[in-house]
């Protein structure tokens, strides 16, 4: 499926990793020798010439020391009010996981909501190196099931659930049921780090 808005997506991913990591005087080594992913993904992933997945991307925004959230924003939406045709939507081509930031932009809160779609089956590894930033999260289950593993233990969600995490290690989440799973993810940065907005 290659609909134009998941182009622009990819496109806006591209321009915003590749700005990021030059705003960081970071060199495609560096960032690979950081996060694990080779110096040839980067740069295709860059020139917009490869989809990155979740995992991927957790493990260069952990590397840059960013939230995935803010690679998606744009500033034409900042205000009080994000409303749903203005909230970026994105599919992970790997897992088939949707992503949806929930809140509005340039608004100077720590606080970010994101919505997750996982469909049945699906698990999704985020194994980013946490050298720069941790991030304090609430993950609220809205229907369906999960199986969150972090820490060395595993939790099984239910609708209605809601667990506290601090994410400073992988995590997994798995839809272990028939159906999709819908949740709420809350977070902050824990560090007293501010989050960086695209300029």
């Amino acid at each position: 499926m290659d609909h134009p808005l998941e182009r622009d997506i990819d496109k806006r991913l591209a321009t915003r990793l590749k700005s990021a990591r030059q705003r960081r005087d970071l060199t495609l080594d560096v960032l690979a020798e950081r996060t694990g992913v080779s110096r040839a993904m980067i740069s295709r992933i860059e020139r917009g010439e490869s989809s990155p997945t979740a995992a991927l991307l957790d493990r260069l925004t952990a590397g840059l020391g960013v939230t995935l959230s803010s690679l998606f924003h744009e500033e034409r939406h900042a205000g009080p009010v994000a409303r749903l045709v203005d909230q970026p939507v994105w599919l992970d081509p790997g897992t088939g996981y949707v992503r949806r930031n929930v809140s509005s932009p340039g608004i100077g809160s720590p606080v970010e909501i994101v919505d997750v779609t996982l469909p049945p089956g699906a698990r999704v590894l985020l194994d980013g190196p946490r050298m720069l930033h941790r991030l304090d999260q609430q993950v609220w289950l809205l229907a369906g099931e999960i199986e969150l593993s972090f820490g060395g233990a595993s939790h099984r969600l239910r609708s209605g659930d809601c667990i506290h995490m601090l994410l400073d290690g992988p995590i997994t989440y798995h839809n272990p049921g028939p159906e999709p799973a819908r949740y709420a993810v809350v977070l902050m940065t824990a560090d007293g780090l501010s989050q960086e907005r695209p300029r």
